[in-house]
């Protein structure tokens, strides 16, 4: 169950993160942020990721093996690597309606599987 837990607050801290990352991309077709300098959008984003560190704090904590979870660091991390990237291709299909997959992404999200498969074999 902690697996579960961990992988769901990964699933939603990287949704934060990807939103403040990338999201204020998108914010100069919204006329309320016309006129914010870098500095505002900055500050923006930050409070965007401060609710990634909420979320991502804990699943780290829950799922890390050292703390009772069933997870190693590493497999932590390939976990939170292959949710980002699968978090990332959603949000620019969605919100940048010019980006698009081609073969070349396929083939790199498939070698990344086979990643995780060779971080997870015993």
């Amino acid at each position: 169950m902690k697996s579960l837990y961990t992988i769901g607050l990964l699933i939603l801290s990287n949704t934060f993160m990807t939103f403040a990352w990338y999201g204020h991309l998108k914010f100069k077709e919204m006329k309320w942020s016309e006129s914010l300098p870098l500095l505002s959008i900055v500050v923006i984003s930050w409070g965007i990721a401060f609710f990634e560190y909420l979320l991502q704090v804990p699943a780290n904590r829950m799922g890390f093996k050292g703390n009772g979870g069933p997870f190693s660091l590493v497999e932590l991390k390939v976990i939170q690597e292959v949710i980002t990237l699968v978090v990332f291709v959603a949000f620019s299909v969605v919100f940048f309606k010019t980006e698009t997959l081609k073969w070349n992404h396929l083939v790199g999200f498939v070698l990344l599987i086979a990643a995780v498969y060779f971080i997870f074999k015993k």
